[in-house]
């Protein structure tokens, strides 16, 4: 054992179980923060978030090879955080699994750059074996990820904290199908606004939405 914890061949199936728990806490952390999950489902193309209109959804013979891969994958489908945890759980423990059935075997361990590209190809179905039993199972209402543009235009209301020019505050708004989003947003005019305004949420730089003061009584959310 203590030959396979100290060896270069089995390092980068090592490095992905530790990044995958340090993914985990990341996480939980957003669970209080909001944003950065959020923020990485918005990356994807809109073409491929099962939320988006059917006018924006490519059909599958439309897409092409890299984009049909990460369909089968579920991304899109499947929270992107939640996919990347499973990818670097299924990646590390089969390294492991390879690398110990070679040693047992013949006695010496696999070539680390052979081990990685095998362990690579081998875990694809893995992942979304797992992708598509965590689709299944996982609260739609709460999960479904949507495209972080899709919220702008929305009314919502400051949850946390004075949103400033220089300040982020929380905002609780509801997406299209009535998921709350709980995001950090920034005035974009000269006016803080404290907890309990409702806002109106005009535009996205990175993480971080704009928002302005709604003073029509006609936006509801």
């Amino acid at each position: 054992m203590w030959t396979l914890i100290n060896s270069p061949e089995t390092y980068p199936f090592s490095v992905a179980l530790v990044l995958m728990l340090l993914i985990g806490l990341l996480e939980l952390v957003s669970l209080f923060t909001s944003g950065f999950t959020q923020s990485l489902d918005g990356l994807l193309p809109e073409s491929l978030l099962e939320s988006s209109p059917p006018e924006v959804r490519l059909p599958l013979d439309e897409m092409g090879a890299g984009l049909r891969l990460l369909d089968w994958l579920y991304v899109g489908k499947v929270p992107l955080m939640m996919l990347l945890v499973i990818a670097l759980a299924v990646y590390g423990a089969m390294g492991w699994v390879l690398q110990n059935l070679f040693y047992s075997v013949s006695g010496s361990l696999l070539n680390v750059y052979l081990a990685m590209v095998l362990v690579a190809m081998l875990s694809l179905p893995m992942i979304r074996l797992f992708a598509a039993a965590w689709y299944k199972i996982m609260p739609k209402d709460e999960t479904t990820a949507i495209g972080a543009d899709a919220l702008i235009g929305r009314v919502g209301v400051v949850v946390l904290g004075i949103a400033s020019a220089n300040q982020s505050a929380q905002v609780r708004v509801k997406d299209q199908f009535g998921q709350q989003h709980y995001i950090m947003a920034v005035a974009d005019g000269g006016s803080d606004l404290p907890q309990g305004t409702v806002v109106l949420l005009v535009s996205r730089q990175g993480h971080l939405y704009h928002i302005i003061e709604n003073v029509n009584a006609n936006l509801v959310d």
